[in-house]
């Protein structure tokens, strides 16, 4: 439905280490938050005079002030393409000249101590680095060879989930409600589905804060280690030495635990342990990819969960999908064409487009021009109810379980985006977007 609700609009209007070895910290970033560009500045010297460590501490430090999420680094044919990931989007941001392309990779791969002979295979890795006025940044990086040699991405990983909260994540009040009382329940299972990148791992980690208490032990077995928790043993997976999702929920079982995260349901094994684990008395969090909350009752199913098992075991799925929020810096009423119109009346909620005032981002500096800053979570959170799992036990597909849960008041995702483009907080095509993607 999403995809011909953007169709129709748009044609109307034309490896990591394992937990125990210490990440190295690498040094400290002391460069002056000033206007112009200090990489800009780095590579006006030439090839010859620019000081590669420099460099590569510069482009973190401004990824970091641009608050991006990734930094790519990718080889082509003429230069050394420098991208960076701000609020789930690409942005062309440097051109480095490609005679320092191998420089700039070794240094990485020295601060992360990968290998720096070895350019045919991927390497995985992370470090530390201390920015000057800010906490950490816990930096995951990820090496492979291309055609043009090789490219790097690095996840810039903030330590900031303790701050965090469900009500700052987007949640309204009738899901937060949903999810307070299931979590309160000392056992059962809770999913959170969604597309990577979608927010799935903040969510769990925001609940597992809520958790985090004296009276619980709380174990989680993740891939990667993503922040860290004060008071929960984490387990970094490391399949080189089989220590897989299935085998640390099997291990984590005999180690005492009230509340146990897994960090992804990736196969038949782990979903029948976590699906047992859940039924013997543990509250259980992971994720699984899957379209919306009711696909992932049959996604179960196709893993070899027994419907008995899900009915009984699961408390609720969570969906969601992050959209970009509008500037509050050069936020401005926008009027839709009576042409925009006629191509939303069909599906957009009457109120909605009878109001015809929306908002929108002219640009700003705050913004780097784009008229969004930061995201939220546009959600659905299914409760499995009786209704619901008699359908689960009477295999029933997707389209009849999203029926029974909307009809017990579960409002999908894209009505929740449409809750939020009327309150100001995003724009109509930017619930489509993600949707679209």
């Amino acid at each position: 439905m999403a995809i011909k609700l953007f169709k129709a609009f748009t044609k109307s209007v034309a490896k990591d280490t394992p937990k125990e070895a210490p990440v190295p910290v690498v040094g400290v970033i002391t460069a002056p938050n000033i206007p112009d560009s200090l990489v800009i500045k780095e590579l006006e010297k030439g090839v010859g005079s620019i000081s590669i460590i420099r460099l590569v501490e510069l482009m973190i430090y401004e990824a970091f002030q641009m608050r991006a999420s990734d930094i790519h680094v990718e080889p082509e044919q003429e230069d050394l393409r420098i991208r960076f990931r701000i609020d789930g989007v690409l942005h062309d941001i440097f051109a480095f000249p490609k005679e320092i392309h191998s420089e700039v990779i070794t240094r990485i791969k020295v601060l992360t101590g990968l290998r720096t002979d070895e350019h045919q295979m991927a390497q995985d890795g992370r470090f530390k680095i201390k920015i000057q006025n800010a906490k950490d940044i816990d930096i995951r990086v990820s090496i492979a060879p291309t055609y043009y040699g090789e490219n790097c991405v690095m996840r810039l990983l903030a330590e900031q989930s303790q701050n965090l909260t469900l009500e700052s994540l987007g949640f309204s009040a009738d899901n937060l409600s949903r999810i307070y009382n299931a979590i309160k329940r000392p056992h059962g299972m809770i999913l959170v589905t969604g597309p990577t990148g979608s927010g799935k791992s903040t969510t769990l980690y925001t609940i597992l804060t809520k958790l985090n208490t004296k009276e619980v032990s709380i174990i989680t077995i993740e891939d990667p280690i993503e922040y860290s928790l004060p008071g929960v043993d984490q387990i970094q997976v490391n399949e080189r030495t089989g220590l897989t999702f299935a085998e640390g929920l099997r291990f984590i079982l005999r180690q005492d635990p009230n509340i146990i995260m897994v960090g992804e349901i990736r196969d038949d094994d782990t979903a029948n342990i976590a699906v047992t684990a859940a039924m013997t008395g543990h509250l259980m969090l992971s994720t699984i990819h899957a379209n919306d909350t009711a696909t992932t009752l049959p996604r179960l199913i196709d893993m070899k969960v027994e419907p008995f098992l899900i009915s009984s075991t699961l408390n609720i799925v969570i969906g969601q999908r992050l959209v970009r929020t509008i500037c509050t810096n050069c936020k401005a009423i926008r009027k839709m064409s009576d042409v925009e119109l006629t191509a939303l009346q069909d599906y957009f909620p009457p109120e909605l487009l009878k109001k015809n005032k929306f908002y929108a981002g002219t640009g700003c500096n705050e913004c780097n021009g784009t008229g969004f800053r930061s995201r939220t979570g546009i959600h659905e959170v299914l409760e499995i109810n009786e209704e619901v799992r008699d359908l689960i036990m009477k295999h029933a597909n997707a389209t009849e379980i999203k029926k029974a849960s909307m009809k017990n008041g579960m409002i999908t995702m894209i009505e929740d985006g449409f809750q939020k483009v009327m309150e100001g907080v995003t724009t109509i095509e930017e619930v489509l977007r993600v949707f679209h993607e």
